[in-house]
C-alpha cells in the first residue's frame, strides 16, 4: 500500500477534473454519479489501509512516500509526498466516509438547482484539499492543503453569490481565516529557522519530531503559540470564531460538511500531528485548553437564544471543536481525536437533519414557525433525536464515550477546575440541543397553512445517509469503551504510536510562569481511581439529563416559560439573543477602523506622499525641460558659437590650470 497511498487525494482530484472539463457537456447524473464515485473510491482506498494497519505491529503502522522534489536547495528539499499513520488513516476514514454520505445526500437537496454541476466540482475539491491536508508528510504541504480548504470555504459558502448576505459571509470566512493562516505560516518559518540554526534543515514530519529536542523551551511556546493562532482560525475559536455561524449562508450540506468531517477540524488535527512540540510547551497547552473551555462555554451559552435551526448548529459546533482543544490542551490528544469522529457522525446527522426539516417545510429556517412535524417526517425525526441524544452525552451513544473521556482525562491530570466548567457546558450542551429538537419536532405547528400543505419526508437518496449517520451515532463510540466499563480503548491504544503516553504538564518551561499555581496541572497521577471515575461518569450524565428535563419542561410542559423569562430578563436576553454584540464590536474596531485606517492612509501617504513626490519629480523634469528646450533654437550660427565658446573654456582651462 505504501505505493497507493496517493490514490487517497488523488480520486477527488480526479473527479475534480473530470466534471470541470466535461460537466458543461453531461447530465447533471453524470457530474454526480463522477463526484460521489470518486469520494467513494477514496474512501474504499483509506479502509483497505486500515484494514492493512489491524494485521501490522504497532510499531510498523506507518507508510510514507515521497512523488517527487517540489523544492530543492541544497541540502533543503521538500517533496511532493504522502504520509499515512494511524492518525492520519483515522482523519482519512472520517473524511471520506462522511464526506461520501453527505455527496449523496446533496443529489436530492440541491437536485433544482441551477449550480448543480458547480456545486459537485466545489465539493471534490474540498475533499481534496482536506485529503491533502491530512495526508502530506511536510508542513508546506499541509499549508497547501490549509489554504486549498479555506478558497473551497469562501466557494462554497459564497455559493449563492447572487444574495448578498452569501457573498459578505464568504468574504467575512476567508480574511478572518487569513488572519489565523498568517500565524500558522509565523509558525513554519520559525519552526524551519530554528531548527535550521542547529543545523536540520527540513519541514518533513518525522524529521522534526526527530530533531525537537534541539530546540529550547522559549522557540517551542513561541513557535507553538503561532500555529494555535491558525487552529483558532481554521477550527473558530475565541476570537476567530465569528466567521462560522455566518458560513450557514452556504446550502445545508456545506454547512455539514465544513462543521462535521473537514475545515474546521483541521486546528484539531495539526495539533495532534504536532503532539510533539505541545508536550515541550506546557504554557501553551495550558492556553489552549483555557481557549477550548471558555469558546465551549460561550458559543453553548448564545444557543440558548437563537432561532435559525442552522445557526443553533453553528454555535454547537463552536462548543463542540471547545472541547476537542481542552482535550488537546490537557495533553488527552487521543480523546481529542476521538470525539473529533464521533462529532463528524452526530454533527453531520443533524446538520442533514436540518437539511430534511428545512426541505419539509419549503426552505424555513425559523424555529418559531416549526413544531409538530414528529409524525410528519419520521425518519428525520429519529434520526435528528439519535444525534440529539448523542451530542448530549447520553450513556451507550458515541458522544457519551468520547465526551467522557475528556472530562476523566482533565480532570485525572489535575485541571479540576477545566473538569468543572466543561460538565457545566455538556449540560447546557444537552439543554439547548434539546430545545431545538421540542421545538421543531413537538408541540403545535407553527408554519402558514401553505407550508403545512407541503410537509413531506424527503427522498430516499436524503433519508439513507441520514440513517447510516444515525447507526454511527449509536455504536461509533464502542471503539473507545473505557476498561471502567468493560472495554480497553481500542482507539487509543490504536493512535498510542502517535501519541504515546502523555507528557507531565506543568506550569514552567523556558524561563516563564505564565499560569496560577492554583491552575496547574498535577499530571504525574496518583494510581486509577475506579470508583471516582465512575462517580464523575454518573454526574455528567446527571448534568446532560438535567438539561434535557429542563428543555422538555420549558418547551413541551410549559412552553409559555421561556417568553416570561425573555420578559422579566429582558436585558439578558437581548444580550444573549444578539450573540453579546460581538460581531458589532468587531464591525465598529476593525472594520470601520480598518476603512478609516484606510481612507487616512489613502489621503496621506498615497495621495500626499506617494502621489506627490511622483507628481512633483514631473513637474521638476517639465520645468527643466522647458528651460533646456529654448537652448535649441535650430540656428546653426547659434550652435557654432556655443561650439567655440565650449573651446574656448576648455583651452583657458587646460592653459591657467598648469599655471598654479
Amino acid at each position: 500500500m505504501a505505493e497507493f497511498i496517493w490514490l487517497i487525494p488523488f480520486f477527488p482530484a480526479l473527479g475534480f477534473i473530470i466534471n470541470t472539463s466535461l460537466g458543461s457537456r453531461t447530465s447533471r447524473s453524470f457530474v454526480s454519479w463522477v463526484a460521489c464515485l470518486a469520494i467513494f473510491f477514496s474512501f474504499l482506498a483509506s479502509l483497505a489501509v486500515f484494514l492493512q494497519f489491524l494485521e501490522m505491529p504497532a510499531a510498523a503502522r506507518i507508510f510514507e512516500t515521497d512523488l517527487y522534489n517540489w523544492i530543492a536547495s541544497g541540502e533543503f528539499r521538500v517533496p511532493i509526498g504522502f504520509r499515512l499513520d494511524t492518525l492520519s488513516v483515522i482523519m482519512c476514514l472520517v473524511v471520506t466516509g462522511v464526506g461520501f454520505l453527505i455527496h449523496v445526500y446533496s443529489i436530492g437537496y440541491m437536485h433544482d438547482d441551477p449550480g448543480f454541476k458547480r456545486f459537485f466540482i466545489y465539493m471534490n475539491l474540498f475533499v481534496f484539499m482536506m485529503l491533502l491536508l491530512v495526508t502530506g508528510n511536510n508542513l508546506l504541504l499541509m499549508f497547501v492543503g490549509w489554504e486549498g480548504v479555506g478558497l473551497c470555504s469562501y466557494l462554497l459558502i459564497g455559493f449563492w453569490y447572487e444574495k448578498d448576505s452569501a457573498s459578505t459571509a464568504g468574504k467575512k470566512a476567508f480574511i478572518v481565516n487569513r488572519i489565523g493562516d498568517f500565524g500558522f505560516l509565523l509558525g513554519i518559518f520559525l519552526l524551519f529557522v530554528s531548527l535550521g540554526a542547529e543545523g536540520v534543515w527540513t519541514l518533513n514530519f518525522g524529521e522534526i519530531q526527530n530533531s525537537a529536542h534541539l530546540l529550547n523551551g522559549n522557540a517551542v511556546t513561541l513557535i507553538t503559540l503561532l500555529f494555535f493562532v491558525g487552529a483558532v482560525g481554521k477550527s473558530a475559536q475565541i476570537p476567530l470564531y465569528v466567521w462560522l455561524p455566518d458560513a450557514m449562508e452556504g446550502p445545508t450540506p456545506v454547512s455539514s460538511l465544513i462543521h462535521a468531517a473537514t475545515m474546521v477540524t483541521a486546528g484539531v488535527y495539526m495539533i495532534a500531528r504536532l503532539n510533539f512540540l505541545y508536550s515541550m510547551a506546557p504554557e501553551t497547552m495550558i492556553i489552549v485548553a483555557l481557549i477550548g473551555l471558555l469558546t465551549a462555554f460561550f458559543a453553548a451559552s448564545i444557543g440558548f437564544a437563537q432561532y435559525d435551526i442552522k445557526k443553533v448548529l453553528a454555535y454547537s459546533t463552536i462548543s463542540q471543536l471547545g472541547f476537542m482543544f481542552v482535550a488537546m490542551g490537557v495533553g488527552a490528544y487521543a480523546a481529542g481525536i476521538f470525539h473529533l469522529m464521533t462529532h463528524a457522525f452526530f454533527k453531520g446527522l443533524l446538520f442533514l437533519g436540518a437539511g430534511s426539516v428545512m426541505h419539509a417545510m419549503s426552505g424555513e429556517l425559523d424555529l418559531r414557525n416549526m413544531g409538530g412535524l414528529r409524525k410528519k417526517i419520521p425518519v428525520t425525526y429519529w434520526t435528528f433525536f439519535i444525534a440529539c441524544l448523542a451530542i448530549s452525552g447520553i450513556p451507550g451513544l458515541s458522544g457519551f464515550f468520547s465526551k467522557d473521556e475528556i472530562l476523566w482525562k482533565a480532570f485525572s491530570t489535575g485541571h479540576t477546575l477545566i473538569w468543572l466548567l466543561a460538565a457545566v457546558t455538556a449540560g447546557m450542551t444537552a439543554f439547548y440541543m434539546f430545545r431545538l429538537f421540542f421545538t421543531i419536532f413537538h408541540g403545535e405547528c407553527r408554519a402558514s397553512a401553505e407550508v403545512k400543505h407541503h410537509i413531506h419526508e424527503s427522498p430516499k437518496v436524503m433519508t439513507i445517509p441520514l440513517t447510516i449517520l444515525a447507526f454511527l451515532s449509536l455504536v461509533g463510540g464502542y471503539v473507545g469503551i473505557p476498561a471502567l466499563l468493560g472495554g480497553n480503548n481500542a482507539i487509543e491504544h490504536f493512535l498510542a504510536p502517535i501519541f504515546g503516553p502523555a507528557a507531565p504538564a506543568s506550569t514552567t518551561a523556558g524561563g516563564f510562569d505564565l499560569i496560577p499555581a492554583a491552575w496547574a496541572s498535577t499530571t504525574a497521577a496518583a494510581g486509577h481511581d475506579t470508583s471516582l471515575e465512575m462517580t464523575l461518569m454518573v454526574a455528567s450524565v446527571m448534568i446532560a439529563l438535567f438539561g434535557i428535563t429542563l428543555a422538555f419542561i420549558l418547551y413541551v410542559k410549559r412552553p409559555e416559560l421561556p417568553g416570561r423569562f425573555a420578559a422579566a430578563f429582558s436585558r439578558l436576553y437581548r444580550t444573549v439573543n444578539n450573540k453579546y454584540f460581538v460581531d458589532e464590536f468587531y464591525e465598529m474596531l476593525f472594520v470601520r477602523g480598518t476603512l478609516k485606517a484606510g481612507a487616512l492612509l489613502l489621503k496621506v501617504v498615497d495621495n500626499g506622499m506617494i502621489e506627490g513626490a511622483v507628481n512633483g519629480l514631473a513637474v521638476v523634469v517639465e520645468r527643466a525641460g522647458g528651460r533646456l528646450r529654448r537652448l535649441e533654437t535650430g540656428y546653426v550660427q547659434e550652435y557654432a558659437l556655443a561650439i567655440i565658446l565650449g573651446a574656448v573654456i576648455v583651452i583657458g582651462y587646460l592653459v591657467v590650470i598648469p599655471m598654479f
